[in-house]
């Protein structure tokens, strides 16, 4: 190919070029939110008073932590000084150990929390700790990609992925065979005759109880060469690509925007391509794979080439050592994916686009604040969330200031009749608003996810991380 192929990133559909609404569906946040997350079910039951989920964020200044249950989101208040908080290393404190990224964003949490006139107050927060597993039963990551090379037949071992199928048709581990945890019993057939079989079980990471689980439930029926591969995907993501098929392509990638890269020589790509790909020949993998522009490290890639063979995994390599943590490579290649009767695009592929992460629920676009911003509209409100203090130094002229603790109070404020937008100085304080709007039932509002920077004359300057 004669013309220089320019490469920052592809958004990726499987039909035509998906376009996302400036407010994509909501999780729900009403009151009749789930208190326990369905996966947390095989080990736990829901307790009053109690909450089980993912961390989602942390506000000092408005003293809330916000937490993500299958979809659904909820605001617990706190106090710094009188919340008892536990870590994944089993330290103990207060409101300190949620401060700088102590807890990581997404990891399980349990929040004990008192209730009154509607608002949670956060007692206890534990963080989940790594699960235990036996020494004699773990195996790692290197040990892993040394079987994955050989294959299962030369290899001699059988590796069994115990997270939900939802999880797995994302991209798992090459050879890897699904068997979620919640389904173990009624799937015990995938499991081979030898009860003397190396056999490896793995999930999502150092927290993750399925495998373990799936492990000991193996043993029970007399295996006896079981490992489990503890650190799981996460750490399998650091230094290797993951597998998927097309139709899990399909199925799993149809609302989220990717990176899609064919490996093929220039002449293979011009008799067809899979919609939205982007020339990646495989000859200049090293080269390319160091010029490709994503910010997001963690962008999903997939990358093709005819069979699914040797073009695909070298390009795929290439990309994990420039430090992308999310690279998947289909299976059968774009063989596969003609065979199962997708659709092919012809003429001349993308050369020049960029990557666009989706946004979370309520997240409203730049472009179309500033215009906001530019050309005032009275259908709109725009609500600054912060401090009356810091609103007092500088705002933006048309905002009105009511704090994110404040809207429960002041409820009576909010127009229903009006588009909302709520804005803070990072985007935290506002995703809470809005939350919280939306738990009391406000629902025509959205928010800006970006960094402003108020100065005292007025200016300000707003910028997207």
């Amino acid at each position: 190919m004669s013309r220089k192929i320019l490469l920052t990133a592809v958004i990726a559909s499987l039909s035509a070029a998906t376009v996302y609404a400036a407010d994509p569906a909501a999780p729900d946040v009403s009151s009749a939110n789930p208190t326990i997350e369905k996966i947390c079910t095989n080990c736990h039951k829901a307790e009053p008073n109690v909450l089980r989920g993912h961390f989602d964020g942390v506000s000092f200044k408005a003293q809330a932590i916000q937490v993500k249950i299958d979809g659904t989101v909820s605001l617990v208040k706190f106090d710094e000084d009188d919340i008892k908080v536990i870590n994944d290393a089993r330290k103990s404190g207060d409101g300190e150990l949620l401060k700088d990224n102590k807890i990581k964003k997404g990891h399980e949490i349990k929040i004990e929390y008192t209730e009154a006139n509607g608002v949670k107050t956060a007692q206890k927060l534990v963080a989940k700790p790594p699960v235990e597993v036996s020494k004699e039963m773990l195996i790692t990551a290197p040990e892993i990609e040394k079987l994955v090379a050989k294959g299962p037949a030369k290899g001699g071992y059988f590796l069994f992925d115990s997270r939900p199928t939802a999880r797995f048709i994302e991209g798992a581990i090459p050879t890897a065979i699904s068997l979620p945890y919640p389904e173990f019993d009624k799937n015990v057939e995938k499991l081979p005759k030898d009860k003397n079989a190396l056999i490896i079980f793995y999930c999502s990471g150092v927290t993750c109880n399925m495998s373990p689980g799936s492990a000991a439930k193996a043993k029970k029926l007399g295996y006896t060469n079981v490992k489990v591969f503890k650190d799981g995907m996460p750490a399998w993501y650091e230094k290797n690509y993951a597998e998927l098929t097309p139709q899990s392509m399909k199925t799993a990638c149809k609302d989220v925007p990717y990176v899609v890269l064919d490996a093929r020589k220039p002449k293979a790509v011009s008799s067809g391509f899979i919609p939205g790909a982007v020339p990646f020949p495989a000859a200049k993998a090293a080269v390319l794979a160091k010029s490709l522009d994503i910010k997001q490290k963690k962008a999903p890639i997939v990358v093709y080439d005819g069979k699914g063979g040797k073009e695909a995994a070298s390009v795929a390599k290439e990309l994990v050592k420039a430090g992308y943590g999310n690279v998947k490579v289909l299976t059968g290649g774009f063989d596969a994916w003609k065979t199962a009767k997708f659709e092919v695009a012809t003429g001349n592929p993308a050369s020049k686009v960029v990557y666009v992460p989706k946004p979370r629920p309520g997240e409203i676009d730049l472009d179309e604040f500033k215009k906001i911003l530019a050309a005032p509209h009275s259908n709109v409100m725009i609500v600054d969330v912060r401090s009356q203090a810091e609103a007092k130094v500088a705002k933006l002229k048309d905002s009105v200031v009511i704090p994110l603790n404040d809207i429960r109070g002041r409820i009576a404020e909010f127009p229903k009749d009006k588009q909302i937008v709520l804005h803070c100085n990072t985007g935290v304080m506002a995703e809470m608003a809005y939350n919280e709007l939306k738990n009391l039932g406000i629902t025509n509002v959205k928010y800006v996810n970006a960094r402003f920077k108020f100065e005292k004359d007025g200016s300000y300057t707003m910028t997207k991380e």
